[in-house]
C-alpha cells in the first residue's frame, strides 16, 4: 500500500469522527510507519481558564484517536477497531498557547487485536506531554462507516 494511499484513509478516517471535527484535529503526516495528528490551541480546550492550560480530557482525546487510527496505517483494509485499553502517562502540561501533536504508531498486529504506542509532544517530540500505550480489537471492515460498512 502506497504512503499516499494511507495518507488518505488516515484522512477519511478522521473525517467520520465528529468530535474531532469539533476540536479541529487534522492528519499532518501519515505512512506505514505511524501517523501524527494536530490538536490547534484554541479556547474549546481550555481547561483552567486563569493559566489557558490545555484540558487533560483534548490530550486523551488527541491520544486515542491517533492510537486508533493509527491501526489503518498498519492494516491492509480500513476496518472497525474500538479501544480496548488506553493508558496515557502525562509528563508535564501542554504549554498554553501553542497545538499539540499526537504521534502513534502500531508495533504489533494479531488477527484480533493491534497494539500501538506514541507521545504527545508541542515543540519537540523528545520532549513528550505525554505516553500513550493502546490496544483496539479487530472487529473487521463491516460497520465502519469510512469503509463503507452496514453502519455507514
Amino acid at each position: 500500500m502506497s504512503d499516499e494511499l494511507i495518507l488518505q484513509r488516515t484522512r477519511q478516517f478522521l473525517a467520520c469522527l465528529r468530535h474531532c471535527q469539533v476540536l479541529g484535529l487534522s492528519v499532518q503526516h501519515a505512512d506505514r510507519n505511524g501517523l501524527t495528528l494536530r490538536l490547534p490551541y484554541s479556547e474549546k480546550i481550555i481547561g483552567n481558564p486563569e493559566t489557558g492550560g490545555i484540558h487533560g480530557g483534548a490530550i486523551t482525546t488527541l491520544m486515542d484517536t491517533t492510537c486508533g487510527i493509527s491501526t489503518a496505517c498498519a492494516l491492509p483494509e480500513l476496518e472497525i477497531c474500538p479501544t480496548l485499553d488506553l493508558r496515557i502517562d502525562y509528563m508535564h502540561p501542554a504549554e498554553p498557547g501553542k497545538d499539540v501533536f499526537g504521534f502513534a504508531e502500531c508495533y504489533r498486529v494479531t488477527p484480533t487485536v493491534i497494539f500501538t504506542r506514541g507521545v504527545a509532544y508541542q515543540d519537540d517530540i523528545d520532549q513528550p506531554i505525554a505516553h500513550v500505550v493502546g490496544t483496539f480489537m479487530r472487529m473487521g471492515r463491516q460497520g465502519h462507516p469510512a469503509a463503507g460498512g452496514q453502519n455507514a
